[in-house]
Parts: C-alpha cells; structure tokens; sequence
C-alpha cells in the first residue's frame, strides 16, 4: 500500500499535467488512423515515448511471424503500414512487479462525415467533453498510460520494476497487433488496458467472428424478373436465418458463466452488404459482411460448423441457392472470449487505487464486446485488467470522453502503477 503522502502528491501530480494531456489526446485525435494509415500516428506516439526517456521499438507487424500462433485472426488486407510502438522503461535495480500498459492507435472509419457536429479529425472541447473520432476509443486512455508516467516522473519517482507501454494496430478487427506484441517476446507480471470502460473492470469478455456470404443469383432483364434469381432477396433469407441462431446462442447463456447475468450477451451484426449491377437487372451476386460474439469456452470450429449449418439449412428454403449454395469466408475477427481468472493480486490493487479515487469499490462487469485482454491472459499467461474512462457514441457520430472520468481514471492508474511496480526515486 502507498502512503498517504505519496498517494496525495501523485494524484495532485496528474491535475497539474492534466490539461496537457488534454492537448496530447486531441493531438492523437487529429491522426486519421483507419486501418492502413496507422503509420503517422504510431510516429507520434514513438515521438513522445523517446521524449519521455523510454527505450522505443517500432516494428512492423509481419503476418508469417504470427500466422501459426494462437489467436491468430485471417486478414486479407495490406501490412505495409501497420507497425507497433513499444516504449519499455527498464527498473535499474528491480524491487517490485513488471506491468504491460497496452492500448489501441487504431480507429474504425467516420462514417458520413454531414452527419457529425463537426469534423471528425478535428477534436473539438465542450465542458466536460472531449469530441473527435476515437477521443473515446481509445486514444484518451492511450494517452493516460504516458500521463500516468508523467505524473510519477512529476514528483520525483520512477517504477522500481519494468514497465512496457505499448500502442498497437488492429484492435477493432483482428488483434493481430496485439499479438505482435506477444510474438516479440514481451511479458510482465500483468496488463492494463485503459479502454472505454466507464470507470469499471471487465471481469469478462465475449469472442468475436467475422465472416462474409457470398450470395449468386441468375440475372435477367426485369421485364421477366420471375425466370432469374434476386441475389439480393436470397441474402435476406439468410440473415433472418442467421438472427434465429443469434437467439438461439443468447438461449444457452446460463451455461457460460458469468454471461447468464447479462441479458443479450450475444450479438450479430450484419455491418456491409454489397450486390447487383443495375437497377433493371435482377442481381447476380450479394455480399454481406457479419459480426457475431460467442461465449468464452466455446469452441471457435464448433461455432463456425453452427454458423454453416444455418446458412447452407436456409439456402435449401430457396430454388436457386438448394442448387448453388452461398459461399462463407472468414476474415478478420476470430477471437475466442476471455474470462479473468489468477489476477486476485492485481485486480486487488486496482481496486484499492479505485477506491480511493472514487471512494466506492471497483465494479466488474462481463461486456458484449471483445478487447487484446485476450492475448495476454488466454496466450502470454499473465492476467489483462481492463478498465477506462466514461465515454459516449464510440463507433458512432460525435464521439467523446468524458474528461472528469478520465482525470479519475488517470489519477487511478497512477496509484496502481506505483503501488503495483514500487517506487524508486529519479
């Protein structure tokens, strides 16, 4: 436990750097960093690692190093521009224990962009709300784990143990940067990641897949539109068919602890639909693109094998498709969930730094969604504790962060760096 001068002077300590993380938030926020144009912005942070004295590796992410391990997500898309930022802070004589700060550069695209109050790029401040497109998600908490350091390095100190700052590509569709991270050799003793969080601990995780149907139909001229086959129309059958098997898995929810307290822990997503040719001819082809969770501790081939079997079960339901059945590639997502398990020591003193901040206990939930927790506690054998900021509208128009909580959220991992890693003076 930290004294209690100590734990009143670091928390002062992030107040007064608080406005300049602020600024180093909404500078990240200016980066457009989608998929495939991470790069500036991973120069940036590599920037601000070596100003603040760590050692930096920056390194491209190569799918051979990494297509063979677990947890390996398929991707088709180019890695000419996905490279990772680490900054390792080395303890020079080493007392307490080694942390892994992980965050996500990456941000999911804006959107239409008439349908943001302002641009999505440019982070604009309203009261206590910082907006821009991934301001919430996660650049405010990427930011908090160098201002949590700065705050240390503020009064005087510096962690008696190693600390390892890393901010990585493809969180929002493989995790493979992550991943990365593990290929490479990195461990410690455990992970934060300051996610979106609302100011709780993920206690666990769903998975993640994702999979595109490829849809064929028979095109001919509209005047005899009953002598081909609609494409596009087929592909409805099957994402209702695919929605019946969404509820089917919410269904067995008691099964898979602790997700039968949560009341739809399932969700599928049909998130890109493309076809047809020209509106007078009826269509030869439909894609659509889908997202759906699955439980921890359920198999990844057994969901695919269900996810099949639906699809081809409801293709026979049609003329065209029982003859030429539709085609399902997986790409991106194939995430298995993450219960936190063997972190009693961590999560207890991110809980007493909690505590203090906020003056209640730490809540925990099991969320619908999935985060690189996975990687370090199912792969690397070390426990992920996740746990962030209040934000709003993340993946949607005028997303923001909520800078109170974010102060808080700050001023928590601050103590938790320093009680969990110790203490030595500069």
């Amino acid at each position: 436990m930290l004294d209690q001068e100590i734990t009143t002077t670091l928390m002062k300590a992030v107040d007064t750097g608080f406005e300049e993380q602020i600024e180093l938030t909404a500078e990240l926020v200016r980066f457009p960093s989608v998929r495939g144009a991470e790069h500036t912005a991973q120069d940036f942070i590599a920037t601000e690692m070596h100003r603040r004295g760590l050692a930096v590796d920056r390194f491209q992410v190569n799918i051979e190093d990494i297509r063979n391990l677990p947890g390996f997500s398929p991707v088709h898309a180019n890695y000419d521009n996905a490279f990772n930022v680490v900054g390792c802070h080395r303890a020079d004589n080493r007392k307490g224990r080694s942390l892994i700060l992980n965050g996500h550069i990456d941000v999911v695209p804006p959107g239409p962009l008439d349908m943001w109050s302002t641009p999505p790029f440019e982070p604009r401040r309203d009261g206590n709300w910082l907006y821009g497109r991934g301001a919430g998600d996660m650049k405010a908490g990427l930011a908090g784990c160098l201002a949590a350091l700065d705050a240390l390095a503020r009064i005087g100190y510096r962690p008696a143990a190693d600390v390892i700052v890393q901010s990585v590509v493809e969180e929002e569709c493989t995790g493979n940067g992550a991943l990365a991270c593990v290929a490479r050799g990195y461990r410690a003793d455990a992970a934060l990641i300051p996610e979106p969080m609302a100011d709780r601990l993920i206690r666990a995780q769903v998975g993640v897949l994702w999979f595109q149907v490829q849809v064929r139909g028979i095109p001919v001229h509209v005047r005899e539109a009953g002598a081909g086959a609609n494409a596009i129309e087929a592909a409805y059958g099957l994402m209702k068919a695919l929605h019946r098997l969404e509820e089917e898995w919410n269904g067995r929810r008691a099964a898979f602890p602790p997700f039968e307290e949560v009341e739809h822990p399932i969700n599928l997503n049909i998130g890109k639909i493309a076809g047809g040719d020209w509106p007078s001819s009826v269509p030869a082809w439909c894609s659509f693109d889908v997202r759906i969770a699955i439980y921890p501790g359920q198999a990844i081939a057994d969901a695919k094998r269900e996810i099949e079997q639906t699809i081809l079960g409801a293709a026979q339901e049609n003329r065209f498709l029982d003859n030429c059945p539709p085609t399902i590639v997986y790409h991106g997502f194939e995430a298995e969930g993450y219960v936190l398990a063997g972190a009693d020591e961590p999560v207890a003193t991110l809980d007493a730094a909690h505590r203090v901040v906020f003056g209640c206990a730490l809540e925990r939930s099991a969320v619908t969604f999935t985060t690189d927790a996975r990687f370090f506690g199912l792969y690397a054998g070390f426990p992920a504790l996740v746990y962030g900021p209040n934000t709003q509208a993340i993946h949607g128009f005028d997303e923001r962060v909520d800078l109170e909580s974010l102060r808080r959220i700050t001023q928590a991992m601050a103590l938790f760096v320093a009680d969990w890693c110790g203490l030595q003076k500069r």
